[in-house]
């Protein structure tokens, strides 16, 4: 009998997200563990290096970082999320990265000590979502997807970047996607 993998996470971890996503997509039977990142258990620290969560235990072992999380399942599982050829392939990983860059952007800007700093901020998500866009407008994709009717690990990391502009939009229009 093979042992599910446990997800350690925290409820809101927009990383965290991006590990869920894989292992429902892949339909991978998995345990979750939430804890709190405020006060985080000493069984937590001893197995994630950086004290961050995701963590993914496998075999009594920890994978941490969402990315790495993400790589480890779609080599070691079925149904794969990457394309096939390699320079693709390392064109989408780069894309992966940028979506993180992406998500530090935002934790930027919901963090923003004053409204210069928020200017700042809202025009390298600007700038961002143009350069974005710009990739997205050189192939005719013909799908809802970066890579048009295939879902990839860049729309696993994509996809949590988008949940906070609904909120943001309470807030006022920032003019994102301007």
């Amino acid at each position: 009998m093979t042992t599910k993998p446990t997800l350690i996470s925290h409820l809101l971890c927009p990383y965290v997200q991006r590990a869920i996503i894989v292992l429902e997509e892949k339909q991978i039977a998995y345990e979750r563990i939430d804890i709190d990142l405020a006060s985080k258990p000493d069984w937590f620290l001893k197995v994630s290096p950086l004290g961050k969560t995701p963590v993914l235990l496998v075999k009594g072992q920890a994978i941490f970082e969402s990315s790495v999380i993400c790589e480890y399942l779609e080599e070691t599982t079925p149904g794969p999320l990457h394309p096939q050829d390699p320079l693709t392939r390392a064109q989408h990983r780069g894309w992966m990265e940028f979506a993180s860059a992406t998500l530090n952007a935002i934790g930027g800007m919901y963090n923003a000590p004053d409204e210069p700093t928020l200017a700042s901020k809202v025009a390298d998500l600007q700038s961002k979502f143009a350069q974005l866009e710009m990739e997205l407008s050189k192939v005719d994709r013909n799908g809802p997807y970066f890579a048009g009717q295939a879902f990839t690990l860049v729309d696993t990391a994509f996809a949590p970047v988008f949940r906070y502009f609904d909120v943001f939009d309470t807030i006022d229009d920032f003019g994102v996607f301007t």
